[in-house]
Parts: C-alpha cells; sequence; structure tokens
C-alpha cells in the first residue's frame, strides 16, 4: 500500500474477522487485537507477506518477529517441543507468555520470520478476537506490535492508525486492550532452563529454574531488545517528583499529572494505560515528557523497562 492509500478500520465482530482472513489469506495486512497490544498480522508461511510487515514498519531485518498459533498443537508444527515448554504453555497459555524454541528445519515459515536465527518465538494468544481469527485460517500468523518500528505500542485501534494508516489494509477494533504491555519472553536454554527477554506480565521466576539475568543482550533474539523502543518522540525525563512549565507530565498514585497511570497506584492499571499516557504525551503541545516513579515489583518491572527504553535517544543501528 502506499500512503496515499486509507487503511480501513472495523468492528471485530463476525463479518469483520471473516474479512481480516481473506485479506490475510490473500497476503495482506490487518492490525489485530490482543490481550497485550494490538499485533500487525499477516500469514508467517509467505516470503512476500512477512516482508510487508517490516516495510510497514520500517522494522530492521534482524529483528525477528512472534508467530502466534491457536495451541501447544499448532507450536509443536514450528518449533521442537519439550516438557519444559508443555509445562510452561499448560500454566499460561493462551495468555501473554511468548516462548523462544529451537525452530523445527521443516517447518513452514518464511525466513525472515526468524530474521536468520535458529530459533523461534511463539505464543497462543488469549483475546477471542485473535483466537477467533487464528481459527479461521489455515496458517499461523505472524503479528509484532501494530507500529512504526521503535514508537510506542498501541493499546487501541486509534493509535495504530496514527502512525499506520495508509500502510496496511485493515484495523479490526475490539477497543483496548487489556493487559497494556507486550507479552513475556523467555528463552529455553540447552540446559533446559529459562532466561527472560522481555519483562511483561508473566513474572521472571514464574516458570521452572529460569536462568540469571544475563545483563544487556549480547544480541536481539526476540522482539522488544532494543535499547531504544516506545519513544514518543520527544525527550522523555523518568522518576518526575515535580513538573516544567513545558513538559507533559504522567502521574502515579498520588502524583497526579495530564494523565495518570493509575491515581490509586495500582500498577495492573498502570501497566494497562502506559502506551495511552505516552501517546497522549506525544501528541500534547509539550516539547517534552516527564514521568512520574513507579514502583519496579511485579508488572511494575516491565513498565520500567519500558520507559526507559523510550527515555533511550535512537539507536544509531
Amino acid at each position: 500500500m502506499s500512503g496515499k492509500n486509507v487503511t480501513e478500520v472495523v468492528i471485530a465482530g463476525a463479518d469483520g474477522i471473516a474479512r481480516a482472513a481473506q485479506i490475510l489469506e490473500e497476503g495482506g495486512l490487518v492490525a489485530v487485537p490482543t490481550e497485550t497490544v494490538y499485533g500487525l498480522a499477516a500469514r508467517a508461511d509467505s516470503d512476500n507477506a512477512v516482508a510487508r510487515i517490516y516495510a510497514a514498519k520500517g522494522r530492521p531485518s534482524f529483528n525477528p518477529l512472534i508467530v502466534h498459533v491457536r495451541d501447544a498443537h499448532g507450536a509443536r508444527d514450528l518449533v521442537e517441543w519439550s516438557e519444559a515448554a508443555d509445562a510452561a504453555a499448560a500454566r499460561y497459555w493462551p495468555g501473554p507468555l511468548t516462548m523462544v524454541l529451537p525452530r523445527k528445519s521443516d517447518a513452514q515459515l518464511a525466513v525472515a520470520v526468524t530474521a536468520g536465527l535458529p530459533t523461534l518465538a511463539v505464543r497462543a494468544p488469549a483475546h477471542p478476537v485473535m483466537q477467533a481469527l487464528l481459527r479461521a485460517v489455515d496458517f499461523p500468523i505472524a503479528a509484532p506490535s501494530a507500529n512504526r518500528s521503535g514508537f510506542i505500542s498501541p493499546t487501541t485501534a486509534e493509535h495504530v492508525m496514527t502512525s499506520l494508516n495508509g500502510r496496511i489494509h485493515m484495523v479490526l477494533d475490539a477497543g483496548p486492550t487489556s493487559a497494556g504491555l507486550e507479552s513475556s519472553i523467555f528463552a529455553l536454554r540447552a540446559d533446559r532452563s529459562w532466561e527472560e527477554l522481555r519483562a511483561g506480565p508473566v513474572e521472571r521466576g514464574a516458570l521452572a529454574a529460569p536462568s540469571v539475568d544475563h545483563g544487556p543482550a549480547r544480541h536481539i533474539e526476540a522482539p522488544g531488545q532494543l535499547s531504544s523502543h516506545y519513544a514518543p518522540g520527544k525527550p522523555v525525563r523518568l522518576d518526575a517528583t515535580e513538573v516544567a512549565q513545558d513538559e507533559f507530565f504522567i502521574g502515579f498514585g498520588a502524583l497526579s499529572g495530564d494523565c495518570s497511570l493509575s491515581p490509586a497506584g495500582d500498577l495492573s492499571e498502570a501497566a494497562a494505560r502506559l502506551y495511552d499516557c505516552l501517546h497522549q504525551g506525544a501528541a500534547s503541545d509539550k516539547p517534552r515528557i516527564a514521568v512520574a516513579s513507579v514502583p519496579i515489583e511485579g508488572v511494575g518491572r516491565a513498565i520500567n523497562d519500558r520507559l526507559k527504553r523510550a527515555a533511550s535517544p535512537p539507536s544509531q543501528t
């Protein structure tokens, strides 16, 4: 699609899901709701369709995609399954957990999905619309977040349109997402331990014997590992206790602001509202954004991860 086209926004009912399935079947792009954020969906078995994801997002070719499947049975066709993966799926699928596992050599997937890696990131999402879409097609769906690469992730159809209008065919609108943060990503290592690659709703330590934190990523194995990401296009100042006149203030708890993550200090509410507040800050006429401190506990760890990346200078890669 060219920038002169207009992306269709369709309510995520039966007719909309059927239309989305048809577009995907034909190799097109559809923004779809999940319980985490809206994803930019394409059929994962088509080189041309997956290439369209990278082009629409402006995504670097070294950054792999997550492939969405209905359930563990669908994942077994694509990756080397194991008892550890089976236990994790039994507890957290469908849900906001992505597992990075060795890709099967005969997996019917576009080469670009894995960005040349021997592993594949797979997830079974819980959102009923995404589940219905997966049941309506006979192929797995690749779906990174539905926004331009490096910018704020979308939790509403309106957020998607902010950066992808005219670049994709359709948005399935199911209202705001519930979790508000991307899935947790864990990689299964050779010693059968799990290593967290991206913080999210599923806590580190929730899976059996996670490995220790190895610090900054040695190389990109999964989405969300770039040092600069989720950026609003303005300087972001963290742990603010007061605000300057030229700053859009994102508050938390007792510190109110132009937008509050959670007046009650509830971390789940803060996670759900984080990207919407960043979108509001990006759209405001104030040139800078300040964010109140958020506790680094529970899902607050994932919130702080996203804020740290949003505040980092753009990558020169």
